[in-house]
């Protein structure tokens, strides 16, 4: 009776390990990196070249697969049925459930297949499954000529099961020949959050990708130099005032205006200027000035940098929609794009120095410095703080003069005005109108 039993329960055994083997088989070889596939393969590995071979054909390999799990779930079933069920309705017959013989033996089979279902998903489909995902080359490269010598052995009926597929996927016009849809970028994107989360990239490869990502969909307009921060040279300057100007901003390339600063003319590269050091103004012009490169706004990153390589130019002068001088981009300027800033940082726009008190910038735009003091400023009328600081004093103060301004909330200190707009103010909560409401109360 031992013996009887031993035999039966060992077949099923036998049939889980079956379907657990096809079931890790086939996650492992999805799972497996192609490119490092075709790396072993290249190298000479010989289980890597049947793992490409078998994969160079996936229809074929999916229905040997599928024949496996197929084959031995259902003998699992059947076997179970056919061995089992008579013993187990006799054994309950015996017990004295009170259940006719007929209704026993339906219960039989049930119970058999919710046991036998429960231990082939666990042992045969769920456990293999994340192991092979977890461990998907060496268990690939380990099944690889089990694999193979099964899709030999199945190669008649796996041949029939792939051209039912076909015709069917052809009833339904899909072409089951033609190639897989790309993986999108949302996908790519999803894939490296995933990675950063499982510590496969750290945070710096992270947001170079990322940054490679919005390359191609960044205007030139978002990040574009603006040209009240550039030092412009004037057609009708002296070459003193020239030098002047280049010694105190130590620049190696400068925009040339004629009559106002919509009319560039050029581009003085700074090396020339000193190389011609000595010569007439109009052979510098000819020798160290150079035609500027004109591109809208609104051209991406991705062609701008494109089209500076091929012109082997440097310096790009950004027109906005007027054709009016917006600013410069540079290659560096591309480059941060991708990489973050290079050198030295840059200082933030608004900068808290202590309780209520803040350095700001005058390229802060000004909804920036309204939400860091926490007071309403005119956005709709002022686009930087510089603006709204020349319109509270009403003039333009000279470079290097110190202005203080005073409003029913702020107290502005203009510490650093240069080319006739503010480089720098320190800004002060006025705290006496919160005194006098405290007062009051």
């Amino acid at each position: 009776m031992r013996d009887s039993t031993l035999f039966p329960i060992l077949l099923q055994v036998f049939l889980i390990l079956c379907n657990a083997v096809f079931a890790c088989a086939e996650i492992a070889v999805i799972s497996m990196n192609d490119n490092r596939m075709a790396m072993l393969a290249a190298q000479g590995d010989r289980r890597a070249l049947r793992l490409v071979r078998l994969t160079s054909r996936p229809a074929r390999f999916l229905a040997v697969i599928q024949i496996g799990i197929t084959l031995s779930g259902f003998l699992g079933s059947a076997f179970a049925a056919d061995h089992f069920s008579d013993r187990l309705a006799s054994a309950l017959v015996t017990a004295g459930v009170p259940l006719s013989r007929d209704t026993l033996d339906t219960c039989s089979v049930v119970g058999l297949t919710l046991l036998l279902s429960y231990l082939t998903l666990v042992f045969g489909e769920l456990v293999p499954k994340r192991l092979a995902m977890k461990k998907a080359e060496s268990l690939a490269m380990a099944l690889s000529g089990l694999i193979s010598a099964i899709s030999v052995l199945f190669a008649p009926l796996a041949a029939f099961l792939t051209a039912s597929t076909n015709g069917v996927l052809r009833l339904l016009r899909v072409d089951p020949n033609a190639e897989e849809e790309t993986v999108s970028e949302e996908e790519l994107r999803m894939m490296l959050a995933r990675g950063t989360e499982k510590g496969v990239f750290d945070r710096e490869t992270t947001r170079f990708i990322e940054n490679v990502f919005a390359f191609d969909d960044r205007a030139v307009g978002e990040f574009v130099r603006h040209r009240t921060e550039l030092a412009i040279l004037w057609k009708d300057q002296t070459l003193e005032e020239w030098r002047d100007t280049i010694l105190s901003t130590r620049h190696t390339r400068y925009p040339v205006c004629e009559e106002t600063v919509d009319q560039v003319t050029g581009i003085l590269d700074a090396r020339d200027f000193f190389r011609l050091d000595g010569r007439t103004k109009e052979d510098l012009l000819a020798g160290a000035v150079t035609p500027a490169f004109f591109v809208p706004e609104t051209v991406k990153a991705n062609v701008l940098f494109r089209q500076m390589k091929q012109r082997k130019t440097y310096y790009s002068v950004v027109l906005d929609e007027h054709g009016g001088f917006l600013g410069i981009v540079t290659l560096r300027d591309l480059l941060e794009q991708l990489v973050g800033q290079i050198g030295e940082d840059e200082l933030p726009p608004v900068q808290q120095l202590a309780e209520g008190t803040w350095r700001v910038q005058g390229t802060a735009t000004l909804d920036e410095v309204a939400e860091a003091v926490g007071v309403p400023l005119p956005a709709e009328e002022y686009e930087t703080f510089s603006g709204y600081a020349l319109g509270l004093y009403g003039s333009i103060p000279r470079d290097g003069q110190q202005v203080t301004i005073q409003t029913d909330r702020l107290w502005i200190n203009l510490t650093d005005i240069r080319h006739h707009r503010v480089e720098e103010a320190v800004v002060r909560l006025e705290r006496r109108q919160e005194h006098e409401e405290d007062g009051g109360a």
